[in-house]
C-alpha cells in the first residue's frame, strides 16, 4: 500500500522530541508499504522541502510551532499546517490509505477531505482528547467554538475507518463520543529498549554538564508545557533544597522554560539544574545518570488520560518513576511496583516520599528492574509497532 502519513510534529531519533511516528513508519516500510510523511519544519528556506529520511519520503512544510506560543499563535500554526497539508495531500498520487495522528484535532481535516472527495479511507490516531484537553485547561472558553470543535471531533471519528487511542482513558473518551468499541484500538506510547537502557554512567556526560556522580539525581525530561506541572516540581525541589544529597535535573523545552529558569535563580535552588533540550542519545545518557524519573501533570481530570513518552522511556531505562496523575499511570506503577504515586495537590507529599526512599538502594533497584521488565515484555516499540501496523493492514487487506 501507499500510505500517506500526516503528523505536524514528526521527529527522527536524531532530533529532540517524540519519535513514535518514525518507528511506526519504519515498521510500515519493513512490511513492504510505501510511506510519505507530511509534516512541518521551521526554519527552512523553502516553504516546501522533500527529503528521503531512512526510507520515508518526508514533505517538510515551513510552518512554525513552539510549545512557548500563546493560544492565538498556536491556532494560527494549526490552521496554516492544516491548509498546507491538505493541499499537499490532494497532490499525492495513488494514495491507498491516510494515517493521520493528532494533536491538534485539525490534523483530521485533510484526511476527512480526502475521504469525501477522493474516497481515500483513513485511520485517525488520538494522542490527546481534543478538544477536551484545551477546554479543561481553559484555552477554549467560547461556547460556540466549544460546540464547533466537538462537532469536528465527532465528524473526524465517525468518518475514520478505524481509530487508535494512546491510553485506556483516551479509548474510553473516543467511545463516549459515540464511537463503537470495535472501531477503536488502544496502542500506547512505546518503550525504546535499544535507546534507553541501564549501563555504566558516562563520565564525559557528567563532566560536560557539571553533574556530581554522588548526588541522588531526579530527572524530568520532555515538554516543559503548561500541562506538565513544572511549578509543582519546583515547589518539591524548594522543600528539599537543604538536603545536599538530592538534585533535580530538567531537560526539554516549552512554555514553562522561562518560569523554571527564573525560579531557580529567585529561590536560590542550587539543587536544580536546567540543562536544555537534546536529541535522543544525549537524553538517554542523562536519564541513565539519574536515579529516579519524574512524570508529572497538572491536576486537571482530562490529563489523567495522558500517555507520555517520558514514562515509557523511563521504564526502558530501568528507572523508578514518580507519577502524580491519578489515572492509568498511577495504576501501572502501583500494579507493577515500578515507582510510586504522589499527591498532585501537595508538594510536601512528594518531598516526604523522596526523603523516605532515596537511601533505600535495594528497593529502588527492585523498582528499576520491574520498570525494565515491563518495558521489554509489554511496551517495547518492536511489539507495539507490529501491533499497530497489524491494525492498519487488518482494515485494508
Amino acid at each position: 500500500m501507499k500510505i500517506l502519513y500526516i503528523h505536524q510534529y514528526f521527529n527522527t531519533p536524531r532530533e529532540p522530541g517524540g519519535t513514535r511516528s518514525y518507528w511506526i513508519a519504519q515498521e510500515m516500510i519493513k512490511r513492504g508499504h510505501e510511506v510519505t510523511m507530511i509534516t512541518s519544519r521551521y526554519p527552512q528556506k523553502e516553504f516546501k522541502r522533500v527529503e528521503e529520511v531512512d526510507g520515508i519520503s518526508v514533505i517538510y512544510l515551513r510552518v512554525n510551532y513552539s510549545n512557548k506560543m500563546g493560544i492565538f499563535k498556536r491556532l494560527v500554526s494549526f490552521t496554516r499546517f492544516m491548509l498546507a497539508s491538505t493541499k499537499e495531500a490532494f497532490a499525492q498520487k495513488n494514495t491507498d490509505v491516510v494515517f493521520a495522528t493528532s494533536t491538534p484535532l485539525t490534523i483530521g481535516i485533510p484526511a476527512y477531505l480526502l475521504k469525501k472527495f477522493k474516497r481515500i479511507p483513513y485511520i485517525f490516531e488520538v494522542r490527546d482528547l481534543w478538544p477536551e484537553v484545551p477546554i479543561q485547561m481553559g484555552a477554549i472558553k467560547n461556547k460556540l467554538i466549544i460546540g464547533l470543535t466537538r462537532q469536528l471531533e465527532r465528524t473526524i471519528y465517525n468518518n475514520a475507518k478505524h481509530i487508535v487511542a494512546l491510553s485506556p482513558g483516551m479509548e474510553e473518551g473516543v467511545i463516549q463520543a459515540g464511537i463503537k468499541k470495535e472501531k477503536v484500538s488502544m496502542v500506547p506510547n512505546m518503550a525504546k529498549i535499544d535507546q534507553f537502557y541501564s549501563r555504566p554512567i558516562n563520565q564525559e556526560i557528567l563532566s560536560r554538564f557539571n553533574l556530581d556522580q554522588e548526588k541522588f539525581r531526579i530527572i524530568y525530561f520532555g515538554a516543559l508545557g503548561q500541562a506538565n506541572a513544572i511549578d509543582y516540581i519546583v515547589d518539591v525541589a524548594d522543600l528539599l533544597k537543604s538536603n545536599s544529597d538530592i538534585e533535580f535535573v530538567f531537560i526539554g523545552r516549552g512554555a514553562m522554560q522561562n518560569y523554571l529558569e527564573s525560579e531557580i535563580q529567585n529561590r536560590g535552588l542550587v539543587n536544580v539544574k536546567y540543562l536544555g533540550a537534546f536529541k535522543m542519545d544525549i537524553t538517554s545518557e542523562l536519564v541513565n545518570a539519574s536515579q529516579v524519573s519524574l512524570v508529572t501533570f497538572s491536576d486537571i481530570p482530562i490529563l489523567k488520560t495522558n500517555s507520555p513518552n517520558k514514562l515509557f522511556d523511563s521504564l526502558s531505562a530501568g528507572k523508578p518513576i514518580i507519577v502524580n496523575s491519578a489515572g492509568w499511570t498511577k495504576a501501572m506503577v502501583e500494579q507493577y511496583d515500578c515507582g510510586f504515586f504522589v499527591d498532585p495537590k501537595d508538594p510536601k507529599d512528594c518531598a516526604t516520599k523522596i526523603t523516605d526512599i532515596y537511601r533505600e538502594e535495594a528497593k529502588l533497584g527492585m523498582m528499576g528492574e520491574n520498570s525494565r521488565n515491563l518495558a521489554t515484555s509489554q511496551y517495547d516499540k518492536g511489539i507495539l509497532c507490529r501491533e499497530l501496523v497489524d491494525i492498519v493492514e487488518a482494515n485494508f487487506f
